[in-house]
């Protein structure tokens, strides 16, 4: 498991970026991802039917590793943060987190982006992430340039 410094929100982002990326078949720090998101946290990512009808599939964090698994198990996959501004009040923040995903770190080639948007709950202590929704970029859905 790595070491994060859940005292500053940019790390907790970038550290559930790390958990989730690397070679085809490696395995991901689930144990560490876990430790970023508040017990109950909710995931939910936005998918598109034939008719272009968005809907929301919904995860708790077993859920979502169970549905991502088989897909690390067969893909490389490394996602990194393009974007991040947030807006802090008392205990709690939301971050708006543009990512692009590659097969390896070092290709030219981007196989996906998109923007995650994340509520954080600061306990006194450290952030930890509530809830997480997200969303890909396609022909149809464009990021704007200034998220970068």
């Amino acid at each position: 498991a790595m070491t994060v410094d859940t005292t500053d929100p940019r790390a907790l982002v970038d550290a559930a970026y790390a958990c989730i990326s690397g070679a085809a078949g490696a395995p991901r720090d689930w144990a560490t991802l876990r430790t970023l998101y508040l017990p109950r946290a909710i995931m939910l990512r936005t998918v598109y039917d034939e008719a272009g009808r968005p809907h929301a599939r919904v995860f708790d964090m077993d859920a979502y590793i169970a549905d991502t698994t088989p897909f690390f198990a067969k893909e490389s996959f490394h996602e990194v943060a393009t974007g991040f501004a947030i807006q802090r009040f008392g205990a709690v923040a939301s971050v708006r987190s543009t990512y692009e995903a590659k097969r390896d770190p070092r290709d030219a080639e981007v196989i996906k982006r998109g923007v995650n948007f994340l509520s954080l709950f600061h306990d006194g202590e450290r952030w930890w992430i509530a809830s997480i929704v997200w969303d890909n970029e396609s022909d149809e859905r464009k990021l704007p340039i200034k998220w970068d």
